[in-house]
């Protein structure tokens, strides 16, 4: 009998990631640390470069993400010789695919409005709303909302923690239980309104469902990108600044 050969080509991924828990559970432990070098490098750079404060937490953010995802780069390449972008699902999709992940986040965001106004979603000052101060504040905040932001998240959640939960709970309680982290953790933000963290997370399981579909972070990526364009476009406009 001939074997059948099991091993995935390069066109289908495994639906298993082959790291664990435990490789989470560092990338966790070295992100806490990240914050307070990050926090201490930019302390630095403020000595010798005239740094405004909007544009040092947007530099502390920035940095964090590097040192954090550079750990975990280090760990993958050390531990199981894979790179960091493709083991975090970060594949190349079809045109048409990425075409719809772009399209599919303005719409998203006026569905999220639209849940939001029934809702009666409190108006909160969200924290980024002092950061406005200049123009380069303003495109600094823009790449990091827009670009720096959805990717990080979506290498984290989308990427690295919801293959481990669906390997565990299945698809779609992996998909739901990212969403409702992911809304989580971002409750801080809003003041932990219950209303804000119920679009948030619902959000995060339209992302999830758009990774899990393609099997690329990627999609989810494009998706949550032009989400939060939306959105930081119409608080420009809100607040005057467009």
């Amino acid at each position: 009998m001939t074997p059948v050969d099991v091993t995935p080509t390069p066109n289908r991924p495994s639906p298993n990631p082959f790291f664990d828990y435990s490789d989470f559970f560092f990338f966790l432990v070295l992100a806490v640390p990240s914050v307070f070098i990050a926090l201490m490098l930019v302390r630095v750079a403020k000595v010798f470069l005239p740094i405004p404060m909007a544009v040092q937490l947007l530099l502390v953010q920035s940095v964090w993400y590097f040192l954090a995802f550079g750990a975990l780069a280090a760990l993958f390449r050390i531990r199981y010789d894979r790179p960091l972008w493709q083991s975090l699902g970060w594949r190349p999709i079809a045109f048409g695919g990425a075409a719809t992940a772009i399209l599919a986040g303005p719409l998203l965001a006026f569905s999220i409005g639209l849940l939001g106004s029934a809702l009666r979603t409190p108006e909160i000052d969200l924290p980024f709303e002092q950061m406005l101060s200049s123009r380069a504040t303003v495109i600094f905040l823009g790449v990091l909302v827009v670009i720096l932001g959805p990717v990080a998240e979506e290498l984290a959640f989308r990427g690295f923690l919801m293959p481990l939960l669906v390997r565990n709970i299945g698809a779609a309680g992996g998909i739901v239980a990212t969403g409702v982290i992911f809304g989580g953790i971002h409750g801080y933000e809003y003041q932990w309104s219950w209303r804000h963290i119920v679009l948030i997370s619902g959000a995060g399981c339209v992302f999830g469902w758009a990774k899990y579909k393609t099997q690329s972070t990627l999609a989810s990526a494009l998706m949550h990108s032009t989400f939060n364009l939306t959105q930081f476009a119409a608080f420009l406009i809100e607040a005057r600044r467009l």
